[in-house]
């Protein structure tokens, strides 16, 4: 199966048409403190200008089910990315007041000394149907998210991406182009998200790089493939 590519932090129209130009199966909306924050009308305006065939997904921090609910109503968002310690009814509330086909992607940040705690999370989730997919992401003192920063590889694999089985993980955190392929290699991810890499500055993305991560992740999970 193909991997799955999100882009993220996309703040104008034109970086999400080059992500989708690019070859991404996913946009990510900021509706949270920073640089690449975007209003309901501006996320709107970008997210109706898409292709249905791209996933249009907002992510709210610390947000509350109403506020979360008419965002996505308001944009026309096709996924939520829940970058908090939602409670764990959220996601079902969610799908029952959006429908079933929304997509929900649950966040945890890896911290290589609680490797084992965060493993039972991502289980926890996994057992979860209202979740779509888990994205481990790495966080810093002040960021939660978009950090450039990426998480210990080698721990997460030996305790969350190593016996993920079915479930879906998306790896995040400090990948850029010259180390999502090796991402890949270590991690074996069903999906990769991408903000600070592929940017020229703060909500800019660079076209470039953007362009050279979607080529380089799917290089790298058709060789995982033929590998397999």
């Amino acid at each position: 199966m193909p991997i799955w590519i999100k882009i993220c932090g996309n703040t104008s129209l034109e970086d999400a048409l080059l992500a989708v130009e690019a070859g991404a199966d996913a946009v990510g909306l900021i509706f949270a403190s920073s640089p690449r924050r975007v209003t309901a009308a501006e996320a709107a305006w970008i997210a109706r200008r898409l292709p249905a065939t791209v996933e249009k997904i907002g992510v709210f921090v610390d947000a509350e089910l109403d506020e979360i609910y008419s965002t996505v109503r308001a944009c026309g968002l096709t996924g939520v990315q829940l970058h908090f310690e939602a409670e764990p009814g959220l996601p079902t509330r969610l799908r029952e007041r959006l429908g079933p086909q929304l997509r929900v992607l649950r966040v945890v940040h890896f911290d290589a000394g609680a490797a084992e705690l965060i493993a039972g999370h991502v289980a926890e989730h996994a057992r979860n149907r209202h979740i779509h997919a888990v994205m481990v992401d790495s966080r810093t003192a002040t960021a939660v998210g978009g950090t450039g920063v990426a998480f210990d590889w080698v721990a997460a694999r030996k305790t969350v991406f190593g016996d993920a089985g079915s479930l879906r993980l998306i790896a995040a955190g400090g990948l850029s182009p010259s180390n999502v392929a090796a991402a890949i290699a270590m991690l074996q991810p069903w999906g990769v998200d991408v903000l600070s890499g592929v940017e020229a500055a703060p909500g800019r993305k660079d076209p470039d790089k953007v362009r050279e991560f979607v080529i380089r992740a799917r290089s790298a999970a058709a060789q995982k493939r033929v590998a397999d």
